[in-house]
């Protein structure tokens, strides 16, 4: 049987597995985040879970500047690579003005503001989405976990 790779062909073709973020439930992403995180982080996430239904947050847990966390309010945030965001995100991966999470009634809608490499919700990609704890925004290299009150996303 001939071999398939030529020795004279100067490419080949790498075939990598995505992780599979829909495998995971929400109450499993959120428990292993729980066990990694310290006790200073924990105690954080556990007041956003158990807060009012008006906060919620954003947890960095993989890529550049993992452990950051942003809350999120009423008010919304913007997310980018422009340092006036809210959220920012410094790689060349991230539009300036990459995407926005606001409020909208009880719920948190996450929108991209038509960024060039696109924002992706649980490995699909997505313009806007209804967020639930649990959800991993990826905007780039950024692996952004969201979390809001257990009341606010129907856990309890």
């Amino acid at each position: 049987m001939e071999n398939p790779i030529q020795s004279n062909e100067l490419t080949t073709t790498l075939h990598l597995g995505v992780r599979s973020v829909a495998d995971s439930s929400p109450a499993a992403l959120i428990e292993s985040l729980l066990e990694k995180s310290s006790p200073e982080e924990k105690a954080v996430i556990q007041s956003v879970m158990n807060g009012s239904a008006e906060s919620a947050m954003v947890f960095i847990h993989r890529g550049p500047s993992r452990g950051a966390r942003f809350l999120i309010t009423g008010d919304g945030v913007s997310i980018g690579r422009a340092s006036s965001n809210d959220i920012f995100l410094d790689d060349i991966t991230v539009s300036r003005s990459h995407a926005t999470i606001k409020r909208t009634g009880s719920v948190f809608e996450f929108t991209d503001s038509g960024s060039l490499n696109g924002s992706y919700i649980n490995n699909q990609q997505s313009k806007s989405h209804s967020l639930v704890t649990g959800d991993e925004i990826q905007i780039g290299k950024f692996h952004l976990l969201f979390i809001c009150s257990q009341s606010q996303s129907g856990e309890k």
